[in-house]
């Protein structure tokens, strides 16, 4: 049939071999697409994100320094002197954050600590106390010596201790059974003081006459020395502490442990720190002879603090031999002396600048009169919430008539009519101030 015809094969289209020969006809392209081909081919199949910046960083710090790390301590370049150095000016709150940083940061901020309240005897035994602070110059070892129970919720705080309570610690709040032994406090004493000869202040207890003297021998740098729980024999072993300066017996606390400190003891104090200025005695017994000694031996004591003091009668007629005596504190007495003697055997402190009562019984006109004749030469005189310091208890204090400040706080008994009767010092610009219409309970009076 004409109308048909044969159809003839179309022919295929002509692909190119390559996209770069059909793109980019001319040849001097070729291999910059090839290029971009193989590029993207092996990224497509290796995918990976772009390094951080600190790797990058990092990387350039292992080219330029000789620290191989992957993560380096920039801290590591600085001396342990430079570390300290400013370790020291940052703020108290920041060392224990600081510590925990690393080990080395751990022993630096340990060399930079000189004071520790040690509560595990243990911890002193075992060296590890010396290995962690060692540069101590104060140590306190009285909660150590306590072996009281740390997880009970009952603490009872004195001002001199604090000890956790149970169900055993009654009727005696530390019973001798949770004491350290003696022995066990010398052992202690003695790792103590090979490790710390730079010591300067020391607060034990129950400690012996060798543990003394190994303190006193290997510290010779001791100015400050608080003793618990001490007796007769064990003052024995500070006569070698040739330095001390400041001295503080605790013989007997009420509901906590008692202790004799008489005048045996006082003397063995008075032949043996001949260098003490400041001296307080707590609990302890003692007489006439007592003082005496101290005042005869100690010539440079200079203040003297007798807490609830147990003191025979006639006790304060020895003041006398405190020839260089500028304050005399007296607290928590229930009685001053009970019989201090005739008059003219009293003497006086010619040098005696500043007396202190606070919490004490003044109840006795005989004492109170006597004490203020020894203290005549006083130039501040204070009284701290007194029992019995009324109108005519006050009259006493007329004997003292270089006193140039009076401080009366807490003596409700006491009254304006009783002051203006009772001192007979002429001065002028002297000024009351109190908080209630008739009763006084806080005066400041200065010239």
């Amino acid at each position: 049939m004409p109308y048909l015809q044969r159809l003839k094969p179309k022919k295929p289209l002509n692909k190119p071999s390559s996209w770069p020969s059909f793109w980019f006809k001319d040849k001097a392209h070729k291999h910059v697409v090839v290029k971009m081909q193989l590029d993207t081919l092996s990224l497509s199949k290796t995918p990976s994100p772009l390094p951080p910046l600190e790797h990058t960083v990092s990387a350039e710090l292992e080219k330029t320094s000789p620290l191989k790390s992957s993560k380096v301590d920039l801290t590591a370049l600085l001396t342990d002197e430079l570390l300290l150095r400013i370790f020291s000016k940052l703020p108290d709150c920041q060392r224990n954050p600081n510590s925990l940083v690393c080990k080395r940061w751990l022993n630096l901020q340990g060399r930079l600590v000189h004071s520790v309240k040690l509560l595990d005897w243990d911890f002193l035994i075992s060296g590890r106390l010396l290995s962690r602070f060692p540069n101590l110059t104060d140590v306190d070892l009285v909660a150590a010596c306590i072996d009281s129970p740390r997880s009970s919720g009952i603490l009872l705080t004195h001002k001199f201790l604090s000890v956790h309570l149970d169900s055993d610690f009654w009727p005696e709040f530390v019973p001798e059974k949770n004491l350290l032994p003696p022995a066990l406090i010398d052992r202690g004493l003695r790792v103590l003081a090979q490790g710390f000869p730079n010591l300067r202040k020391l607060v034990l207890n129950a400690a012996t006459v060798s543990g003394l003297s190994s303190v006193a021998e290997e510290c010779p740098t001791l100015q400050e020395l608080e003793l618990h729980r001490c007796t007769d024999l064990s003052l024995r072993g500070i006569s070698a502490c040739k330095n001390l300066q400041i001295l503080k017996l605790i013989g007997t606390v009420d509901g906590f442990y008692s202790s004799v400190v008489s005048d045996i003891g006082l003397t063995f104090l008075a032949n043996g720190c001949k260098r003490v200025v400041k001296l307080e005695l707590s609990g302890c017994e003692g007489s006439y002879d007592g003082i005496k000694a101290i005042g005869q031996c100690c010539h440079m004591l200079e203040e003297l603090t007798l807490c609830d003091h147990r003191m025979d009668g006639g006790w304060m007629a020895a003041l006398s031999f405190c020839g260089n005596l500028k304050t005399l504190r007296l607290q928590s007495c229930k009685r001053i002396d009970p019989t201090p003697g005739p008059v003219e055997h009293l003497g006086s402190l010619p040098t005696l600048e500043r007396l202190q009562l606070q919490r004490c019984q003044l109840r006795d006109q005989q004492s109170m009169k006597s004490l203020m004749l020894v203290c005549d030469a006083v130039r501040e005189m204070v009284f701290q919430d007194c029992w019995g310091l009324d109108n005519e208890m006050f009259t006493f204090a007329s004997h003292c008539r270089r006193v140039k400040i009076l401080s009366l706080e807490g003596c409700s008994l006491l009254t304006t009519d009783g002051l203006e009767s009772g001192l007979e010092w002429e001065r002028e610009g002297v000024k009351f101030s109190s908080e209630y219409d008739d009763e006084l309970s806080y005066l400041m009076w200065s010239i």
